[in-house]
């Protein structure tokens, strides 16, 4: 296995939101990190990110393909709108294999006790606006996330958490793997 770099920073998306930008490259080549070693760093990533809030993966595209991995791989999920699957609370295990598998497509991620009464507003405009759908209601939650792990990022949108607690939570999560030697950096201002 290789050395992969993580890099966390702010990111400049507007003064009515606060991202954090997280990017995962080979450490020698400085290229988006990709496959199943990254898929397995990110499972971890999310994982840790969400701590003790309760997370789903929010699917907006390609919705026969994944519905077709799940019920072929036994993943439990659920057709939240017209065009929305969501994937609560994948194990490690599951979300790795879905990361993998879906590693060039976008979808969400969402953490925060507001998935525990559902929220049909936002899955409806999910379907409709795709991560779009996040930028109003973010504050709702503890994050929502644009995963786009084919180029190697993932964009927090959150209120709860700086740049500085992304790391803390992350740091431990890619030191436990063992086989991958990980380095989780700060590299933005203030935080």
């Amino acid at each position: 296995m290789g050395l992969y770099r993580l890099e966390i920073e702010p990111l400049p998306l507007g003064p009515d939101v606060r991202a954090i930008g997280l990017e995962l490259t080979e450490a020698s080549s400085g290229e988006p990190a990709r496959g199943q070693p990254a898929a397995r760093i990110w499972s971890r990533v999310l994982r840790a990110l969400a701590g003790v809030e309760p997370w789903a993966l929010d699917f907006f595209s390609h919705l026969h393909r994944v519905r077709e991995y799940c019920r072929t791989h036994g993943i439990a999920y659920r057709d939240a709108a017209s065009r929305t699957l969501v994937v609560d609370a994948p194990t490690p295990e599951v979300a790795e294999a879905l990361l993998t598998r879906f590693a060039e497509e976008q979808f969400g991620v969402r953490a925060g006790e507001r998935l525990r009464a559902g929220d049909p507003a936002l899955e409806a405009e999910l379907s409709r606006r795709g991560a779009d759908a996040y930028h109003l209601t973010f504050p709702d939650y503890f994050f929502c996330a644009l995963c786009d792990f084919g180029s190697g990022t993932l964009t927090l949108l959150t209120d709860r958490l700086w740049p500085a607690e992304v790391l803390r939570r992350v740091r431990p999560a890619v030191r436990e793997l063992a086989v991958d030697a990980v380095t989780a950096d700060f590299a933005g201002t203030g935080g």
